[in-house]
């Protein structure tokens, strides 16, 4: 399963760091992955396609290692807008000068947007293939034929089938992909868990409870900006606009009497609570910017 460098002994153990890109087709589990190899919800996660739209780095410090993961969108080919051709870029940018790659499938299915992905990975960086989601696979022996087929499209580092969501087999993950870093000290501090700050964070949670609590249609035509952030000791006071492309997708956001927009504001809080560690105050307002998402000079303003 796996072409490991040399061991090393244990009590000679290097310190090593790197960049990891985390990379895959849509929906197969990229941020619920890195989410669970740090230990904490940096990047937000549903069960609908194209939820992440941003590159995030997740940070791992462990006695030997520092991990530096690139939680990158999921690369799109079906739909092309200027807002897929940003994700796509950001998948791109995602590969470059990193160290290790780790290509994330589902257990049993090699389609289309897995051949696009292994198609734009560059020569010559060590790529592993987490096969994700194997808690779904009834019978673990189905998984080998699979396995074979999936050596024939390229030369990986290293196969490792693992569930994420179960956090099963990931310090095996961990393990390939330390053998693999440079040695070096560490580029962040021990306690640093990510390079965004707060602000990102709580858009991004404003935006993970629209994706989990509306249908597929809605969440697509939404993006969330933070207006104000106030952090006044334990207390963090945050004003935040939802942008939406049509007045009846505000209607179906905002629900009757708006209910519907609280009740995803306070889940997105409570969130926000456990995250940050403190008291959270959250406003929230629903605005409509028709075509945000085909206008190049919307989306720079709105963080793309």
């Amino acid at each position: 399963m796996s072409k490991s460098p040399a061991p090393e002994k244990a009590s000679a153990r290097p310190f090593r760091c790197g960049g990891i890109a985390v990379v895959g087709a849509p929906n197969v589990g990229k941020s619920t992955l890195v989410n669970a190899l740090i230990g904490a919800r940096i990047s937000i996660t549903s069960s609908k396609a194209q939820t992440t739209r941003h590159r995030v780095t997740g940070i791992l410090t462990t006695s030997d290692a520092q991990y530096v993961f690139v939680d990158t969108p999921g690369f799109q080919t079906a739909h092309r807008s200027p807002l897929t051709e940003r994700m796509n870029r950001a998948v791109r940018t995602g590969l470059a000068d990193t160290d290790v790659i780790v290509m994330v499938l589902e257990a049993g299915r090699i389609d289309d947007g897995d051949r696009e992905v292994l198609a734009m990975l560059p020569e010559g960086v060590p790529t592993i293939a987490a096969v994700n989601k194997v808690d779904r696979i009834r019978e673990r022996r189905s998984l080998l034929p699979y396995i074979d087929k999936l050596s024939t499209l390229r030369e990986f580092a290293a196969i490792v089938p693992i569930s994420a969501e179960k956090r099963w087999q990931l310090d095996e993950l961990l393990d390939e992909i330390r053998l693999r870093l440079p040695v070096g000290d560490p580029l962040h501090a021990a306690d640093e868990m990510t390079d965004r700050d707060e602000r990102f964070l709580a858009a991004e949670y404003v935006r993970e409870k629209i994706f989990r609590n509306l249908g597929a249609e809605v969440p697509y035509a939404t993006s969330v900006s933070v207006d104000s952030f106030e952090h006044k000791g334990e207390l963090r006071r945050i004003h935040a606009t939802v942008w939406v492309d049509k007045a009846s997708q505000r209607g179906i956001l905002l629900g009757r009497n708006g209910e519907r927009m609280k009740r995803i504001a306070s889940a997105a809080r409570r969130d926000m609570e456990q995250l940050f560690g403190g008291k959270v105050l959250l406003e929230v307002w629903v605005k409509i910017e028709p075509g945000w998402a085909h206008d190049q000079r919307k989306l720079t303003r709105l963080g793309y």
